[in-house]
């Protein structure tokens, strides 16, 4: 049976992010992700976490302009500066892990971009252990991320063979790989080692998964099937308002608080 983690990033925003955790937590989920929380004090998340009883995944590191700074040379600094940003938020918050965003990197120099991504990552990896914090890879598919360096599984699978932490996996978003690649079961079998996190939504519209191009009835039932014990991060952006829209999860297990 799968369980489903609410991505505060998409849904439930017709609330400010403070009051998405109650709004989540009586949708029925048990668990939520963020990506940009830093405008909010890490010890307000902390509370509303414990108010509710949820269990707190992953955050992004800071976004800039760059779109991330994991894989962008030159900008080494930076990014240690941003993932510990990161690290700071996430632990204080008591989740589990950080999405290292790779960054948009421009063509010539693509080819330096690998080493500094593992460099980075090696790094990253020994600091987030001391704290039991996961570190998140995440292929982007060039569509909507145009220029971002990390579009493939295939990729990222290297890189976290390269990098050789146990705490750094790949975060493995249906949405994003089926519109790089596509032959979804298969790829997930593939890699299903390396994955540590997973993300759904509709393809190609991104609104619930209960249309489009990927028959998500038969992905957890493979995710079943491999033994994947994680959450399913909910990551799409909802028709309408986010509760009206949940009735695709009612018969996987999402139950509303009290009923």
């Amino acid at each position: 049976m799968p369980r489903f983690a609410a991505n505060l990033g998409y849904l439930f925003t017709e609330y400010p992010l403070i009051e998405r955790f109650g709004a989540a937590a009586a949708a029925g989920f048990a668990a939520v992700e963020l990506q940009f929380p830093y405008d909010v004090a890490p010890a307000a998340v902390k509370a509303e976490l414990v108010r509710h009883g949820l269990t707190q995944l992953g955050v992004n590191t800071p976004l800039g302009p760059e779109f991330g700074l994991a894989a962008v040379p030159g900008r080494e600094r930076d990014f240690d500066a941003a993932f510990q940003c990161a690290l700071d938020y996430v632990t204080a918050i008591e989740g589990t892990a950080i999405h290292c965003m790779a960054g948009v990197v421009s063509v010539e120099r693509r080819p330096m971009a690998d080493a500094v991504f593992v460099k980075n990552l090696e790094r990253a990896a020994a600091k987030a252990a001391k704290h039991n914090i996961g570190l998140l890879i995440e292929p982007i598919n060039p569509r909507d991320r145009p220029g971002y360096f990390l579009t493939h599984a295939e990729h990222a699978a290297d890189i976290v063979k390269k990098v050789g932490a146990p705490n750094v996996r790949i975060q493995f978003d249906f949405y994003h790989a089926q519109i790089v690649g596509g032959d979804l079961i298969h790829r997930l079998e593939k890699h299903f080692s390396l994955i540590g996190h997973v993300q759904i939504a509709a393809v190609p519209s991104r609104c619930e998964p209960d249309e489009g191009e990927v028959n998500y009835p038969a992905i957890f039932d493979a995710l079943d099937r491999l033994g994947y014990a994680g959450w399913i991060g909910c990551e799409y952006r909802p028709r309408g308002r986010t509760e009206e829209g949940l009735s695709w999860a009612r018969p996987h297990g999402l139950v509303r608080r009290g009923g």
